[in-house]
């Protein structure tokens, strides 16, 4: 009798792909048709996001029986603590109603640079968040795949329970793309504005030049220094996971231009800008300001704030995230 099951030298034929239902939250709208727009293996789905007269959500998951046996999807954003809750509720919910596999995709970690006790009393909430989020009730296909773009601390993949699957990317490819795309692609220098950076992406962007920039406490004041590299007449780019107030930013780029600096440009995953801080780094006609400042659209609300403003430009994780829904 011939065996069916032995090797024929045949090459194994690919994995199936999945088509995946994507539910989102109401500022996750664009990004969400951008994703939907990069394969029709995504289809997207709607949420009627109301609320009781006391604030409370008053929230339904519209054609809940169609996602049976199918591969579910929610894209969020939890960019303030009102927007939390509504969203936990669905993202608990979706599991439950016998999907075939879970995946949330929570682009900007935002309790990510809150990861240290320094005295008795600190409350981390970035454990706190994670723990929250390892509380997804598992779906038919098993424990929730949870997708974040350059979290702020490397250990913080670490908080995270045996009942989910963080899966961590990062937007780092979509800088490299831009930057090949430059004129003076030849005369570009990356600047990590201290060593937390460094660690972070060096790897990641090993064919360019590298800066690294230091803080140092002189008196009361935290003085950012040159600590090794040298950017003269070249197109330094500074590059970190966020920016909230951009006063790092903002000095970095004062050294790097005192040393020589052609131009300067900055990057950083998550734009996170609260107050409007952006503002600080739009172009004044007297001043040397930034030639470039890219953010990726995880913060939607300032992806529309900064819209059409110099320097800045938004380059999308929509692609990615595409693809992410495949693994």
């Amino acid at each position: 009798m011939e065996n069916n099951n032995k090797n024929t030298g045949e090459q194994l034929k690919p994995m199936h792909k999945k088509h995946v239902f994507l539910f989102y939250c109401v500022e996750c709208e664009e990004l969400a048709r951008k994703v939907a727009a990069h394969s029709h293996l995504i289809t997207l789905q709607s949420i009627n996001w109301r609320s009781f007269d006391d604030g409370f959500p008053n929230l339904y998951i519209n054609n809940a029986l169609d996602i049976r046996g199918q591969h579910v999807a929610f894209l969020a954003s939890f960019s303030s603590p009102a927007v939390i809750f509504e969203q936990l509720s669905v993202i608990y919910n979706l599991p439950r109603l016998f999907v075939a596999s879970f995946t949330l995709v929570l682009p900007f970690f935002p309790t990510g640079s809150f990861e240290r006790m320094e005295e008795e009393g600190d409350v981390a909430t970035a454990f706190t968040m994670a723990r929250i989020l390892s509380n997804i009730p598992i779906s038919r296909g098993g424990p929730t795949c949870v997708v974040i773009y350059d979290i702020h601390a490397l250990q913080e993949r670490f908080y995270f329970g045996d009942h989910v699957l963080p899966l961590f990317e990062t937007g780092i490819s979509l800088l490299k793309q831009r930057l090949h795309q430059l004129p003076d692609a030849d005369k570009i220098v990356v600047a990590f504005p201290d060593d937390g950076a460094w660690k972070r992406f060096q790897k990641l962007l090993d064919n360019f030049p590298t800066v690294i920039c230091t803080k140092v406490r002189e008196g009361d004041k935290r003085i950012v220094r040159l600590k090794e590299g040298n950017p003269a007449d070249c197109h330094v780019v500074i590059v970190d996971d966020l920016v909230q107030l951009g006063g790092t930013l903002i000095e970095c780029q004062k050294v790097l231009l005192a040393h020589g600096a052609a131009k300067v440009s900055a990057y950083v995953t998550h734009g996170v800008f609260p107050k409007c801080s952006w503002e600080r780094f739009t172009r004044k006609e007297d001043e040397q300001g930034f030639a470039y400042f890219w953010i990726t659209d995880s913060c939607p609300h300032t992806v529309k704030a900064i819209e059409n403003r110099a320097p800045f430009e938004v380059l999308s994780l929509a692609e990615s995230i595409a693809d992410a829904l495949q693994i």
